[in-house]
């Protein structure tokens, strides 16, 4: 547990991993449904989500606020353990009870969470025995070599590196390094991408 929780930077840090992650799939896959990453900085007044969905049924959210960070996982190969959220302390309780967080039923689904209250120098983590954490490994190791190397086996396809450092890096994106990354992207289309990620332009 500690060593995971140990692997994530501040928070300013995994806010901007979370919006390149989710710009680049926006590149990749321009159809939302399609995507594994996103980041949605509209979500509510003064919050922002961050998701990834593997469409098997494991999942993650993550919220960012004035308060902080409030984060939830589903590893669908690991038992479901509600009572995790008990430990989650009460100025993010908003989100732990979020329908959009939950089963299709409303149910609460968890393997793994972790906050970190602006005030706070550490994060603090919750998880199963089985574990949880390799939902976020590529948000942990946070480099552009490993999203490639993830992303080439993901969508079947070969990478730029230096076009993925270039969002990893949070630079404005180029009608060059987008088409670079996919040769069919509509960049009309895109630009509504960076606006709702929050992406730098």
């Amino acid at each position: 547990m500690d060593s995971f929780a140990g692997k994530l930077p501040d928070i300013a840090v995994v806010r901007d991993r979370c919006r390149s992650l989710a710009m680049l799939d926006a590149i990749l896959s321009p159809d939302w449904g399609g995507r594994y990453y996103s980041f949605d900085s509209r979500w509510g007044e003064g919050e922002e989500v961050a998701s990834m969905r593997d469409g098997c049924g494991s999942d993650w959210f993550m919220v960012f606020t004035s308060a902080g960070v409030y984060a939830r996982g589903f590893d669908r190969a690991v038992p479901n353990s509600p009572d995790l959220l008990n430990q989650v302390p009460d100025v993010f309780r908003t989100y732990v009870e979020e329908p959009s967080f939950a089963d299709y039923d409303g149910s609460p689904i968890v393997t793994i969470c972790f906050w970190r209250e602006v005030p706070d120098s550490a994060w603090r983590i919750a998880m199963t025995q089985e574990g949880g954490e390799d939902l976020f490994a590529l948000l942990a190791e946070g480099t552009a070599e490993a999203y490639r190397e993830w992303a080439e086996e993901y969508y079947e396809i070969e990478l730029d590196l230096k076009a993925v450092q270039h969002i990893f890096s949070l630079h404005p994106i180029t009608r060059e390094v987008a088409l670079s990354l996919n040769p069919e992207v509509d960049l009309a289309l895109l630009a509504q991408d960076i606006a709702e990620i929050g992406y730098p332009e």
